[in-house]
């Protein structure tokens, strides 16, 4: 979809429609919405005094203009303007714009929504709005015979004077490769697993790599074997699909510090020989959900250019029963000589992940995020609403809260306690790779946190947020993209300060 911006106002647009925001309590128009107003013979005006709109946050009403040059005008409710933030303008945005491509619809104008009578300033608001819209309207089809038909063509933000247009155009730059960063993860984590293996995985990030400027290094099965990767190598044994390391290395401060994002990457997960019961099995092409995440961010960070140095490491495999396949009470070695018991083929996911974080301390990285879909019970604990966090750095999980806020993602702070790795132990081996179902997110989490060493470390459960039945603002069925924004938005935080 094109976005671009115009200098011109109202009266002089040629569209199908336009979106036009109201404030909740206000009892006026903004200026913006009173010169659309004119496009409608002052109809808008009326509606609200009457009442029939409101402006309440993601109320939508669409009023035919007598125009001959728009055809349509959909009203955005934007609450009251002295709550209104990123995230809300971000809802705000995708709830206008589905509401204005309906009827084939090819172009859309808007103001930039909630810039000047709010806090957000005009480049967050411009971006807002467009990362609303192009997530809005993404859906995954191309796998269907007969793809539906998408008339949207142009997004046209509109700019009252020229003094503006170059902090608007900032804005739509960097909501359009956030938006579609997330979108990237999204196509990644819906794809079939038969059409996202780990070769897949690995095709696709040397694509990245190559529109990008990014290095790329996709390590194969003997050089995990070289590296003494016994927990990666184990849970890639049942399956015939070869397992893949994937690197991406961005370099936006030569000889400054190194952070590493680091993926689970199991595009498809049986449970091994601990199987999965049948039901809602093919969802478990989604365990794949933060390894998309950091291919994503990272095509998010190879555009966007912050100064700052980062890895993204995503382990690729898939988990399968098979007659050489990894074995409960099994004990299989990490790259880092640690020993581990195995308990459950089925928590295969911190397996992977711990061979893989050692990987980015060896390469160099003084800060490690990873994120996985690694525990159900994270979602018995947090519901959908919230992933989880668990951190040996409270500086770490303060720059991810900060990023956070600017994406509207959730994650819930987790407690790291010495109880928790004593449920972890083993007496067999250094450690085993489940604690049981009791304080699950916190033992999955901290065996990874046990291949760190003295790294700072940051750990995101993404379980019960990667994947949603229910469509809802700007977000469809299926996969959400969840992580790839924030660690995008993470990796900026860590631009601004170098």
């Amino acid at each position: 979809m094109k976005v671009s911006v115009r200098c011109m106002v109202p009266r002089d647009v040629v569209a199908d429609a336009i979106i036009v925001g109201v404030y909740e309590g206000a009892g006026q128009l903004t200026s913006e919405a009173a010169s659309v107003d004119v496009l409608c013979g002052g109809l808008l005006k009326q509606l609200l005094d009457k009442g029939e709109i409101t402006g309440k946050l993601n109320e939508v009403a669409t009023i035919y203009p007598p125009s001959q040059t728009v055809r349509k005008v959909v009203v955005v409710g934007l609450g009251a303007a002295d709550k209104l933030d990123v995230e809300k303008l971000r809802q705000a945005a995708a709830n206008g714009i589905k509401a204005a491509a309906k009827g084939k619809v090819k172009t859309v104008t808007a103001h930039v929504l909630g810039a000047g009578a709010s806090s957000i300033n005009l480049e967050d608001a411009a971006a807002a709005l467009i990362e609303g819209a192009l997530l809005a309207t993404y859906s995954y089809d191309v796998l269907k015979s007969k793809q539906e038909e998408k008339t949207l063509s142009e997004v046209i933000l509109l700019c009252a004077g020229p003094e503006a247009i170059c902090t608007i155009e900032q804005g739509v730059k960097r909501g359009v490769v956030m938006a579609e960063a997330a979108n990237l993860a999204r196509d990644l984590v819906n794809a079939p697993a038969n059409h996202m293996t780990p070769t897949h995985m690995a095709q696709k990030a040397e694509q990245i790599a190559k529109e990008c400027a990014l290095h790329c290094e996709v390590l194969e099965r003997a050089d995990m074997e070289r590296l003494g990767m016994g927990a990666l190598l184990g849970v890639a044994k049942g399956s015939a699909e070869p397992p893949k390391l994937i690197v991406l290395r961005y370099e936006g401060n030569p000889g400054g510090e190194i952070r590493a994002f680091v993926g689970k990457g199991l595009t498809f997960d049986s449970g091994g020989i601990s199987i999965k019961p049948a039901e809602n099995m093919h969802h478990m092409k989604n365990d794949m959900a933060g390894g998309a995440a950091v291919l994503g961010a990272m095509q998010a960070i190879g555009k966007l250019k912050p100064k700052v140095n980062i890895l993204g490491i995503v382990p690729a495999t898939e988990n399968m029963p098979a007659g050489n396949a990894l074995k409960p009470g099994d004990v299989i070695t990490a790259m880092t000589g640690k020993t581990i018991e195995i308990i459950s083929t089925d928590a295969e996911g911190r397996l992977i992940l711990a061979d893989a974080v050692a990987y980015a301390v060896k390469l160099g990285a003084s800060k490690i995020v990873d994120i996985a879909t690694l525990t159900g019970a994270c979602g018995i604990a947090l519901g959908s609403v919230y992933s989880a966090v668990i951190t040996n750095c409270d500086k770490l999980a303060q720059d991810l809260q900060a990023a956070a806020a600017t994406t509207g993602e959730r994650y819930w702070p987790m407690p790291n306690h010495d109880d928790y790795r004593e449920m972890i132990k083993s007496p067999v081996a250094d450690i085993k790779n489940s604690g049981g179902r009791m304080g699950g997110v916190m033992t999955g989490g901290l065996f990874i946190g046990e291949f760190v060493g003295e790294t700072a470390w940051a750990h995101l459960d993404i379980a019960p947020t990667a994947y949603t039945e229910t469509e809802k603002h700007y977000q469809p069925k299926g996969a959400t993209g969840v992580a790839t924004r924030t660690l995008a938005a993470l990796a900026l935080l860590w631009g601004e300060r170098s």
